[in-house]
């Protein structure tokens, strides 16, 4: 390649930067990103990289998975918004047609087998195909071992867990038949363990074993199954505690590069599963933590 050239590539590359830039403004104060008008982008030049794709994003009504829809929208996909929440949803899903793209709501439990398989129909039955799963919903039930009661232990397994299992089973038949899909399971840095989440470090544990059992079951159908695990981020969920400021600052002290995380840090991880780009990866976890594991 002569100098003209490269100078072109590298005046492409730039000219691509900056036009994400400007249609993605992110702010590290804040806990999501800002779209602005199409019309000042230039997602002409750079094909979008899950365009026409069909994802699902379960506890999409706020916090990572309202990000990781909003960001997979971005990018050209279809989105089913889901979540038990269906306001929340409608928000995100309004968004996202604010964007110019498409966007259903389904809302479904699920822990719940028939919601799970419902959600899973109504996005095949509405879009004709399912590309992109990404297992987000889960709760927490913050509590000694002592005090944990059975219901504490149940509930937490079943939604983070059984319901990853549930839209996997479900979602896999049609990727299956299609030959191509691609499962995101949300885990969390917590599958180390965290004193006072017994029921959630071990729902969180379980995620890694279910993807990588998954990635093996379903290589041979050019199905990708991976896990993200998630430092502290500046989601609701995180902020709306009491003591945040104090988690916060501790955090921060272990983490090598000095703050916590942005729900579009994750939502970036995200897309980057759902698209070609990782299309040798499989089985694998990504750690979206700052550095930290302690």
């Amino acid at each position: 390649m002569n100098a003209e050239a490269l100078q072109g590539f590298a005046d492409k590359r730039e000219n691509q930067y900056r036009c994400n830039i400007l249609h993605i403004g992110m702010d590290p104060r804040s806990s999501g990103f800002i779209c602005f008008p199409n019309e000042n982008s230039c997602q002409k030049e750079s094909a979008m990289r899950v365009k026409d794709k069909v994802a699902i994003v379960t506890g999409a009504g706020r916090g990572l998975g309202e990000a990781a829809a909003l960001r997979l929208a971005e990018e050209g996909a279809k989105v089913v918004v889901s979540d038990v929440d269906e306001a929340g949803a409608q928000q995100t899903a309004t968004k996202i047609r604010e964007m110019g793209r498409e966007a259903i709501v389904v809302k479904a439990d699920v822990s719940v087998r028939q919601e799970a398989e419902a959600l899973v129909e109504a996005t095949v039955k509405h879009f004709g195909r399912v590309d992109i799963l990404v297992n987000n919903a889960g709760i927490t039930r913050d509590v000694s071992l002592r005090k944990m009661t059975e219901e504490d232990w149940d509930r937490v397994i079943d939604i983070n867990l059984k319901g990853s299992f549930n839209c996997a089973q479900f979602a896999a038949r049609f990727m299956i038949e299609q030959k191509s899909g691609k499962i995101i399971n949300l885990s969390s840095r917590a599958y180390l363990g965290n004193p006072g989440q017994a029921n959630y470090s071990a729902s969180k544990a379980g995620i890694l074993g279910l993807t990588r059992a998954l990635a093996l079951e379903l290589g041979r159908y050019n199905i990708n199954v991976n896990a993200i695990a998630p430092g502290m981020i500046r989601t609701p969920g995180v902020t709306s505690l009491g003591h945040f400021e104090k988690i916060v600052e501790k955090a921060i002290q272990n983490t090598p590069l000095g703050r916590i995380g942005e729900p579009i840090d994750v939502a970036n991880v995200i897309l980057f599963l759902a698209s070609d780009e990782s299309s040798y990866i499989t089985g694998d976890v990504l750690h979206v933590t700052g550095g930290r594991y302690g």
